[in-house]
């Protein structure tokens, strides 16, 4: 997946316009870099498109752990957005690396989150999108 598709993806999963999700995930990219060790966000890292790499740069190999709300709160300040549309552009950022990703780099990074976190990873319905999967729990 190139980079105009991941922002197009994120895009139309979060209901944003191109800025602000390009805005939204590198906000979210470097708020999971935060999360993981700094093995975990290279190898992130490489199987990303290389405009995207340098939210995944770490100097530390330390992850801090948070909450979700604790993340959520971290995409919503770095982006510059409402809480309600960071929390969707941010799931939208997380979904849309299920799809750009080899499954055992997911893994890996998944591995290392706490699990309310690791919902983010999972798509959820929208109403105009016409597709209903599993709400997650």
């Amino acid at each position: 997946m190139n980079h105009a598709e991941f922002l197009e993806a994120v895009g139309k999963r979060a209901g944003l316009p191109p800025a602000e999700a390009a805005t939204v995930t590198g906000a979210a990219l470097t708020t999971l870099a935060e999360r993981v060790s700094g093995g975990e966000a290279r190898e992130l890292a490489a199987q990303l498109p290389d405009e995207f790499r340098g939210y995944l740069h770490k100097t530390v190999d330390f992850a801090e752990q948070l909450d979700l709300v604790e993340f959520l709160n971290e995409v919503a300040a770095r982006a510059g957005m409402d809480d309600q549309r960071a929390a969707d552009g941010a799931r939208a950022v997380l979904t849309t690396l299920r799809e750009a990703v080899a499954a055992e780099v997911l893994a890996a990074l998944e591995s290392e989150l706490s699990k309310d976190i690791r919902q983010l990873f999972q798509p959820v319905s929208r109403g105009d999108e016409g597709v209903t999967e599993p709400p997650v729990s």
